[in-house]
């Protein structure tokens, strides 16, 4: 097998596959250049989610002739002379792959202009090769437009996903970039449409109000420490504001943003004990580290880092944040398994309970269950036996003589001929809205309860988005959830079985953008029972709280017309029953 050196154009694609993986990768790296070019304002404009056009101005230094095309050179840089200079790198982009992976995969055009000379130039690529470089007028700066991106190459540009999907990575990139240089003044446009318009902001707080909103700012504690190894500043989530799925977390070391999953744990240790079990706060945590401790060249789109002390780095992170929620926590420590205790369950299968004959729909009005001795004197000889009266219960619950108790707002508690029902109310909505929603997404219809008051929530530009993208899903669903603006939604219904309330839809938005988030959901057959059990749980955590028999009454009725009212879609608990035998045991 004969060895050669692969042409240039080949090697260029290679690099284009590491460094360009979609839009946002280009996003990335032109705002990322403007940053380095000591630009003061960059103005992003992309339209059909990057596909058709890519353009990023900024107000930087510009470039002269020679330097614009040769910029273009793979491992072009004026980061880099030596190999020292790898030890302390400060700027964004060091490697000089970037636009050479760009011009690789696109049509690109740059315009600039250094503030000494008074003309500026052109230079354009394409799938590598230069095509023209001529004088032109300009403003001081650099203007990049990539066009048609990933036409030479069928096969990525197939496997792109949606224009909202795509449009929300983009999002996510200038997202990180404002996040990290809040003195920079930022804009984004999509399809001439502006999605974010930053002037520079007096701190790292009014930034992060510019773009997640004043929701997000006053759920936030202050995070400071300062050591010999690496200073943390930024913010954390408080306790309260935590919820059961993914909130806003950003890294950033010496300006750049990065992914670390073993800093990641650090972070949630720090809340261990203020929040509970599965909850995820959201944080924004910038460390300034020395540049010659950690090595930012492990990969290719530069979002992992190698720190020299790690373990040290996660102590630092550790007691930062530890020290900032327990200082503004208003609940300290807390004991949530002990606050949210199980009902001691009986561990048989509800198919044990139901009788196969229809069931007696008879009643003694005047019947005691504790009584010591009881009117009726059949015996309850075998296990079978005493549980085939648990078939009875759902005629039971339609007669005026089955009582009902809602127990602290948490459990439904129901007389039966047998003894006690004890049934978690939370865990029975779960049960019916699973079974709702399961059967929307195998075709069935759905229901709605409208609003009072339409109600408005501050969702954010890229969360527009993905609700646009989600409309269909949500419409199926029973969710009237409809743009409103730039960065907010308006809430007009939502499906039976959740709170219509403003309060509770607005608790619910953030929940339903996680659960809209995951892309490796789908609502295929594979994936209906998993997105039902997503949505039911989230239903069950905000419906309105049972507080009459009647309403319990009703719940109960409704519990005992499912296929399985015992579990849970996840294998939990919902029911159990309490046998004179068993309670007379406890005396």
């Amino acid at each position: 097998m004969a060895i050669r050196i692969l042409p240039q154009h080949v090697a260029n694609l290679i690099a284009a596959g590491e460094v360009v993986q979609r839009p946002a990768s280009v996003v990335k790296e032109l705002m990322e250049n403007a940053v380095d070019a000591g630009a003061r304002d960059i103005k992003v404009s992309v339209k059909d989610a990057g596909r058709t056009l890519i353009q990023v101005i900024d107000d930087g230094c510009g470039m002269g002739a020679d330097e614009a095309a040769l910029a273009f050179e793979r491992h072009a840089t004026s980061k880099l002379a030596t190999a020292e200079d790898l030890t302390h790198i400060l700027t964004f982009g060091f490697r000089g792959e970037a636009l050479a992976s760009i011009a690789a995969v696109a049509d690109v055009t740059l315009r600039t202009r250094r503030e000494e000379d008074e003309t500026g130039v052109e230079v354009r690529f394409n799938a590598s090769a230069h095509v023209s470089t001529k004088e032109t007028a300009c403003p001081k700066g650099s203007s990049f437009a990539v066009r048609d991106l990933f036409y030479n190459v069928p096969a990525r540009r197939k496997f792109l996903k949606s224009e909202k999907v795509e449009l929300r990575h983009i999002i996510d990139e200038f997202t990180r970039v404002a996040l990290s240089y809040p003195d920079i003044a930022f804009s984004l446009t999509h399809n001439d449409r502006d999605i974010y318009v930053l002037k520079p902001a007096k701190s790292l707080k009014f930034r992060i109000m510019g773009i997640f909103g004043s929701a997000v700012t006053d759920s936030l504690a202050d995070v400071s420490a300062e050591t010999e190894v690496a200073t943390v500043s930024g913010f954390a989530g408080r306790p309260e504001t935590a919820r059961k799925t993914l909130g806003n977390q950003f890294f950033f070391v010496n300006g750049r943003y990065f992914r670390s999953t073993y800093l990641t744990k650090a972070v949630l240790k720090a809340y261990e004990g203020f929040i509970p079990d599965g909850a995820t706060p959201s944080w924004f945590l910038f460390l300034t580290v020395d540049p010659h401790r950690i090595d930012v060249n492990i990969h290719p789109t530069k979002t992992e880092i190698k720190f020299e002390d790690d373990s040290v780095v996660f102590q630092v992170l550790f007691a930062a944040v530890r020290e900032s929620i327990g200082r503004f926590s208003e609940a300290g420590d807390i004991d949530f398994d002990a606050a949210a205790a199980e009902i001691p369950v009986i561990g048989r299968k509800f198919s044990e309970y139901r009788p196969i004959t229809a069931p007696v729909t008879t009643s003694d009005p005047a019947y005691n269950p504790f009584e010591s001795a009881p009117r009726e004197t059949k015996p309850y000889s075998t296990h079978v036996e005493k549980h085939q009266d648990y078939g009875r219960l759902f005629e039971e619950q339609r007669l005026p003589s089955a009582e009902t108790i809602v127990l602290s707002g948490r459990y439904i508690v129901s007389r039966s001929s047998s003894g006690l029902m004890i049934v978690n109310i939370r865990r029975a909505r779960e049960r019916l809205l699973y079974d709702r929603f399961l059967k929307v997404f195998s075709g069935g219809g759905h229901y709605s309860q409208t609003a009072l008051f339409p109600v408005r929530v501050t969702v954010g530009p890229a969360n527009v988005a993905l609700f646009e993208e989600k409309a269909e899903t949500l419409a199926s669903l029973g969710f009237d959830i409809a743009p409103f603006g730039a960065d907010s939604v308006v809430v007009n219904a939502v499906p039976e079985g959740f709170s219509a309330s403003p309060g509770k839809v607005e608790s619910m938005i953030p929940d339903l953008v996680r659960v809209l988030s995951d892309e490796s959901a789908s609502l295929g057959a594979a994936m209906a029972s998993a997105m039902a059990e997503r949505f039911a749980l989230l239903g069950a955590s905000l419906s309105d709280a049972v507080t009459s028999p009647f309403e319990a009454k009703a719940l109960l009725t409704d519990l005992l017309s499912s296929e399985n009212p015992e579990f849970t879609s996840s294998g939990r608990k919902i029911m159990v029953i309490e046998t004179i035998d068993e309670i007379e045991k406890k005396f």
